[in-house]
């Protein structure tokens, strides 16, 4: 059978774990050798003891234990460093993902793909949260150069060579969709029902979801600079056309007096355009700025199932 490693980060999972780790299991039973890779982002919840416990349960199982909460996309970076399979799969925590589906993504990569998505046409989740889900699938396409007609999730399946190209990527703040972006463009997607959570809610607060689009947006593009420059253009034409218009008002009307609510809306307006264009250029300044400095990816204070080698072992 072939060898899959399925990926898991795990953060408020301790009572949903378990369930998504033994549906994974009688999913995949006979159809492929699946070793299954938990990443605990520093969760408050105690859901270590939970994987551990799954660890000496199933050999198939390993787990890896951050430092400190990275986030999710770091946790995945740091599970791929234990993959040995032939195909990756890529889950969340939640049993959201219906691990029925994996077969069904790995026969769509072996007809010649390099990532196959999940797609999920009807979300289980709230309205506002689908609206900025609608708003991520065209802004991939205009800044990470996503295929027209794929839609993206975090369900997905990977080849083995795509993750090796991904150990490459030093960012302390990655985006692995845009950096999958770059390394292919051979990707499709598949319907796949999106289920119920098992237990609990999101943890993905609207802050913290600008903060991920933000994050992503300015990765792997510089577009958003581009789109400020143009900005800047427009804002300083209407800026000469209207000093045009003024000041032919003034001579052709000199009893007009200067116009106090005129003059600060124009410098609310280029000073609002202003902090934002310096708003975008520190982004980028702030990424190289962690880059260079080496600040870390993530910190794996502990592993269970690992040898020194790598190697899956039984606790």
């Amino acid at each position: 059978m072939k060898k899959i490693d399925i990926i898991i980060p795990c953060y408020g999972s301790k009572n949903t774990i378990r369930p998504v780790v033994e549906k994974i299991f009688n999913s995949l039973k006979g159809l492929y050798n699946a070793k299954i890779i938990l990443a605990n982002d520093c969760s408050p919840d105690g859901v270590w003891e939970e994987i551990t416990s799954l660890c000496k349960e199933y050999q198939q199982v390993i787990g890896i234990n951050l430092a400190r909460n990275f986030g999710q996309q770091a946790a995945r970076m740091a599970a791929i460093e234990y993959v040995q399979g032939e195909y990756v799969v890529f889950m969340d925590d939640d049993g959201q993902h219906d691990s029925d589906y994996i077969p069904a993504l790995i026969e769509k990569i072996e007809e010649g793909f390099d990532i196959v998505y999940a797609s999920f046409e009807k979300k289980k989740q709230a309205k506002w949260k689908t609206l900025g889900s609608n708003f991520h699938q065209f802004t991939s396409e205009l800044l990470e150069e996503k295929p027209k007609g794929v839609r993206i999730s975090s369900f997905f399946a990977v080849r083995r060579y795509i993750i090796e190209e991904l150990k490459n990527y030093p960012s302390p703040s990655p985006v692995i969709l845009g950096y999958l972006m770059k390394s292919t463009q051979n990707i499709a997607s598949i319907s796949v029902p999106h289920k119920d959570r098992i237990n609990g809610k999101s943890g993905y607060t609207l802050r913290k979801l600008i903060k991920l689009w933000l994050n992503a947006a300015t990765s792997f593009s510089i577009v958003p600079l581009r789109i400020s420059s143009y900005l800047g253009f427009v804002s300083a034409g209407i800026g000469i056309v209207a000093l045009i218009i003024i000041v032919i008002r003034k001579l052709i009307h000199p009893e007009i007096a200067a116009g106090y609510t005129s003059i600060i809306a124009v410098i609310l307006l280029f000073a609002g355009i202003l902090l934002l264009m310096m708003g975008l250029i520190g982004e980028y300044l702030g990424r190289v700025f962690m880059t260079v400095n080496h600040v870390p990816q993530y910190v794996i204070k502990e592993v269970a199932n690992i040898d020194k080698k790598g190697d899956v072992k039984n606790v």
